[in-house]
């Protein structure tokens, strides 16, 4: 017997797995904030922004399980448990994370080990980063004159190390657009297996940092060129990487993009 198995007549809450979206509340769904209104307990990541915070239940416990490069509030098997803890004493539990749930948010993980547990489990989507922070920079990810075809890869494979098991060269050469996630620190690296997979050195790349957010700023650039670019100008993460001639629509379209007034632009 699993020693996280439910006891017969043991009390079961419910674990809801939220998707907090990229950032901007606006795009934050409608059952999402009516479950943060009622929950008992709120366990989320760090990059859940403030204004969604805010409409956390005030008399809600929060546990701050937010995982930055290096950085750990909660180890991932802590947050598990947590969850499965919480669950045997509190009806709503939610799990906030960022973007959405199941695209690099390790929410099939978690949900895995809640339905092993006997814990009972929603899903409630959110709006993933790789599609918002282009739509964001004027960016669309397909256009019938210049992209049919989008890959979404992680660029951080594992904490602390990178074990490349992606295929770039079938990705450098199988897709129009190319979207990465967390591949800043890695981006070097990226970069080359990219180049020496075939993909030219001229093919537009932008950079969305705090993508859909206030803060919001893109670097625009070449393959070729990109890396010495996020150096000399201190670009960081947390950002989206967009490789593919869908970017130079940026140009033209990224005026009129819905972001907010204060984003700013940096298009080298």
């Amino acid at each position: 017997m699993n020693e996280n198995s439910p006891v017969e007549g043991e009390f079961l809450g419910k674990v809801y797995l939220v998707g907090a979206g990229p950032g901007d509340p606006g795009l934050f769904t409608l059952k999402g904030k009516a479950i943060l209104e009622c929950a008992d307990v709120v366990i989320y990541d760090a990059l859940v922004s403030p204004e969604i915070l805010a409409m956390i239940n005030s008399q809600a416990e929060k546990i701050n399980a937010g995982k930055r490069m290096g950085r750990h509030s909660l180890l991932q098997e802590e947050t598990t448990q947590l969850l499965i803890e919480k669950a045997r004493t509190q009806a709503v539990v939610v799990r906030l994370k960022g973007g959405d749930p199941f695209i690099f948010g390790r929410g099939g993980e978690e949900m895995e080990a809640l339905v092993n547990a006997g814990i009972p489990v929603e899903v409630v989507p959110g709006i993933t980063s790789g599609i918002a922070a282009p739509a964001y920079a004027g960016i669309p990810l397909t256009h019938r004159l210049y992209s049919s075809s989008v890959t979404f890869v992680t660029g951080h494979e594992s904490v602390g190390k990178y074990r490349p098991q992606i295929q770039w060269q079938a990705i450098a050469q199988g897709s129009e657009t190319i979207v990465i996630y967390m591949g800043i620190h890695n981006l070097p690296m990226i970069i080359e297996n990219l180049l020496n997979a075939g993909l030219s050195q001229e093919t537009p790349i932008a950079l969305v940092r705090w993508g859909t957010r206030s803060e919001q700023e893109e670097l625009i650039g070449e393959v070729g060129t990109i890396v010495s670019l996020v150096e000399s100008s201190g670009f960081t993460a947390p950002a989206i990487v967009v490789i593919g001639q869908v970017v130079n629509l940026h140009f033209s379209l990224g005026k009129g993009a819905a972001k907010s007034k204060n984003n700013s632009s940096h298009n080298l």
